[in-house]
């Protein structure tokens, strides 16, 4: 072999590890910018600013979306990616979230506040240790419980549509704080499934019916954002029970079919 050729091959080894601690940067980097999102959202509420907090949920939940989507394109995907993914996210959906209702809803019952708060933020923990026990097991398979990022929104976009469009009254907030936040907390620690944006699976028959629907809920969301963004974000925690519930009636209806086609005795043979 030539030295040049020796020469290029040694180069093309050494661009290689470089070219692999690139590709696990940027994941790391945006689930960063996930973690200082939720930073920021936890200062905002200590300022009573809750719209600027909210918003900077919404802003981590982008980037968790980001960062997961990459290192799955770039399969950069790794243990450590996996816990400091865990922690920004206990950060960014489970504590920020937690603080800005207690501020903004739960400081009236003091107590009762403190303690639904907590409850939101071990339940977000315990959801995030049970994900990554079963993360290399469950890849494309649906949710068990409801994901705290979907909770941490639901939160966020209640407090940007109150700031906007609902105005609640003081009265109101700590109970829907106090019914919302164990709802979403039995929800995220419960075993009802929930789908996951990898499985969708679109009949090509029916793409231009899809487009239609993404265009009419596009134009729902910008026509009336503080609003449709709580109401795509209750839909979403909702959807598991209404998909729970849709099975077991079918599966009853199903039981009892097949009951009733059941083929009768045969005549003489003494049994009933």
């Amino acid at each position: 072999m030539s030295s040049s050729f020796m020469r290029r091959m040694r180069a093309r080894k050494n661009r290689e590890p470089q070219k692999r601690r690139v590709v696990y940067l940027i994941p790391n980097l945006l689930t960063t910018g996930n973690l200082f999102s939720g930073l920021a959202s936890i200062l905002f509420t200590l300022d009573g600013n809750f719209p600027a907090a909210a918003t900077a949920i919404l802003v981590a939940i982008v980037f968790d979306i980001l960062d997961g989507t990459s290192a799955r394109l770039m399969h950069s995907t790794s243990q450590f990616g996996l816990q400091y993914d865990s922690l920004g996210d206990l950060v960014s959906f489970g504590v920020a979230p937690g603080l800005m209702l207690y501020v903004w809803a739960l400081q009236t019952p003091r107590m009762l506040g403190a303690a639904v708060m907590f409850a939101f933020v071990a339940c977000g923990a315990l959801r995030l240790a049970r994900y990554n026990v079963s993360a290399t097991t469950n890849e494309g398979k649906p949710f068990t419980g409801l994901p705290i990022p979907g909770a941490a929104g639901v939160i966020a976009t209640l407090v940007i549509a109150d700031h906007y469009v609902l105005a609640l009254g003081s009265h109101v907030r700590p109970i829907i704080g106090i019914v919302l936040s164990l709802l979403l907390s039995f929800l995220m620690v419960s075993t009802v499934k929930y789908r996951s944006i990898k499985e969708l699976k679109f009949k090509e028959s029916h793409h231009f019916n899809y487009l239609v629907y993404a265009i009419l809920g596009l134009m729902a969301i910008l026509a009336y954002p503080q609003l449709m963004l709580f109401v795509v974000f209750m839909a979403y925690a909702l959807s598991g029970i209404v998909e729970l519930g849709v099975h077991i009636v079918a599966k009853g209806f199903k039981g009892t079919a097949e009951t009733e086609l059941a083929p009768a005795s045969e005549p003489g043979t003494g049994k009933e």
